[in-house]
């Protein structure tokens, strides 16, 4: 007995596909931010293409490995930054980058992974090191800036083209990609990615055709078969159910299944998946969860969760709705006729909320200033409204919140790149302090410096406390602050240093 897909591809082949008219493109998508990164002359990835011209030109394997989106100018790190490391190490560090890292880590990591730099000297026409960006971008959930990225390194080549798909599939901005795959087949070994790719080109019989012989030889198995002959024959949806997710997904099956009027939560997904509850056809509840999983790593930006919070008035009470309410109240809270009490109820709901989801420098960029321009607050509202000035970019400026204790002291010594021990009370800080007194890297990284392995360190450093300073020991601690401070990043290892104290074991 015929399985329901070859039923299907078998209607599909005798010519009713030519009768058919292409399901609706999703073509909107909103407006959202990227892990505070700047692309500087980066491709605008929401241009439309309805001909099946491409004018994506590959680059060369070590420019494309050597791909960016940030130019040394405005990352301050030199060209140089992999030349003398080989793929394979990178890659390991890559591979283990932590789900959770400490914020000021997660901007590092956007930093090196975004960096316009020369290619590892081992570079291959497979582009192993820019595939292991993006995949580790894609883990972040910052699918925007992958997708730019491989899209100016040229992703109409086989070694990319995979990662090209599956990023603007994610994105909801596979048009591009399509036309190239229709007009050039041999970009990838998936038939199921071009059955999809013709079907939205209009060719909805070769896509049948395509789909009925790789079912015959076992190329395309079930659920693949059922979900592709579902969204090629939209009309048979309501005599045939759609087949039980698989417990893997991929960017193909979740928009297949939301092409055939099956949309899947993207909760117990991965994070980039978060990206499709983003786009106008999830509620408001979804579009708040959605964007918490992506401001927890950088890949939303905190104005953009903002927004979502304050878009109406919450429908119920506790948990998103309880985050949502507090937020709004904060807001209010802090205009110019809103009265201490009103601050004062609000605030501490607000910190409750972030700390629950991990989003303390989150919400702290987002009112940190307002927290400043606010008349003179009571304690402890000052002390709370002073670490989150500390733990936002502003970090500077907390001074002007008067500090009154020895831990206040010694934090706004970090603030300024001088804490002195005498003010420290914990191992940890100590630590720090004796990170910041030092004037060359760790020796554990100094010999990498020394070989032009810059990056290499760099991230070797950070993984000494890319975990947010819950397990990390205060040697390890102050060998990475003393790295990242010789390589010139001082912003990161203020930053790092006081989340470490402000949101680590030291709190």
């Amino acid at each position: 007995m015929r399985s329901n897909s070859a039923f299907l591809a078998a209607l599909l082949w005798s010519g009713t596909a030519a009768a058919q008219a292409p399901l609706s493109a999703i073509d909107w998508l909103d407006e959202m931010g990227t892990a505070a990164v700047t692309t500087p002359d980066a491709p605008d990835t929401a241009d439309r293409i309805t001909q099946p011209d491409v004018t994506v030109t590959p680059l060369g394997a070590p420019r494309a490995d050597s791909v960016g989106l940030l130019p040394g100018a405005t990352t301050g790190l030199p060209r140089t930054l992999w030349e003398a490391s080989n793929t394979a190490t990178l890659t390991r560090y890559l591979e283990r980058l932590p789900e959770h890292p400490l914020p000021a880590m997660q901007s590092l990591y956007y930093t090196l992974l975004l960096a316009e730099a020369d290619a590892p000297p081992d570079s291959t026409g497979a582009a192993p090191f820019l595939r292991a960006r993006l995949a580790a971008l894609r883990r972040f959930g910052a699918v925007e800036p992958a997708l730019a990225l491989v899209e100016r390194a040229g992703g109409s080549r086989p070694a990319l083209f995979d990662s090209w798909l599956d990023l603007a599939l994610l994105d909801g901005r596979e048009d591009r990609a399509c036309a190239a795959l229709a007009a050039t087949p041999y970009l990838s070994n998936d038939p199921r990615s071009r059955i999809y790719c013709l079907a939205r080109a209009g060719d909805w019989q070769t896509a049948a055709l395509i789909l009925h012989g790789a079912e015959a030889s076992g190329a395309i198995t079930e659920p693949d078969a059922t979900l592709l002959a579902l969204h090629l024959e939209p009309e048979l949806i309501e005599e045939i159910a759609p087949p039980v997710p698989p417990t893997e997904m991929t960017p193909l099956r979740f928009r297949l299944y939301e092409s055939i009027g099956s949309p899947l939560g993207t909760h117990g997904l991965p994070r980039a998946y978060a990206m499709a509850d983003l786009r106008g056809t999830a509620g408001w509840k979804a579009e708040i969860v959605a964007a918490e999983r992506l401001a927890q790593t950088g890949a939303l930006a905190a104005t953009r969760l903002f927004g979502l919070y304050t878009a109406r008035k919450p429908a119920a009470s506790g948990g998103v709705w309880g985050r949502a309410a507090a937020v709004q109240a904060l807001d209010r809270a802090l205009a110019p006729d809103a009265g201490a009490e009103a601050l004062a109820k609000a605030l501490p709901a607000v910190w409750e909320g972030a700390r629950e989801l991990g989003l303390e420098t989150v919400m702290s960029e987002i009112f940190a200033e307002r927290l400043l321009a606010a008349a003179a607050l009571p304690d402890p509202l000052a002390a709370r409204a002073a670490e989150m000035v500390l733990l936002s970019p502003l970090y500077e400026r907390a001074d002007e919140i008067a500090p009154s204790s020895t831990r206040d002291r010694f934090l706004a010594g970090i603030a300024a790149g001088t804490p002195d021990n005498s003010d420290a009370s914990t191992r940890m800080q100590s630590a720090i302090a004796a990170g910041f007194s030092a004037t060359a890297a760790a020796p554990e990284h100094q010999q990498l410096i020394a070989e032009g392995r810059l990056g290499e360190a760099i991230l070797a450093a950070a993984a000494l406390i890319d975990d947010g300073a819950e397990r990390v020991a205060p040697s390890a601690v102050e060998a990475a602050l003393a790295t990242l401070r010789a390589a010139g990043l001082e912003d990161t290892a203020r930053r790092a240093a006081l989340q470490i104290v402000l949101l680590g074991p030291d709190r």
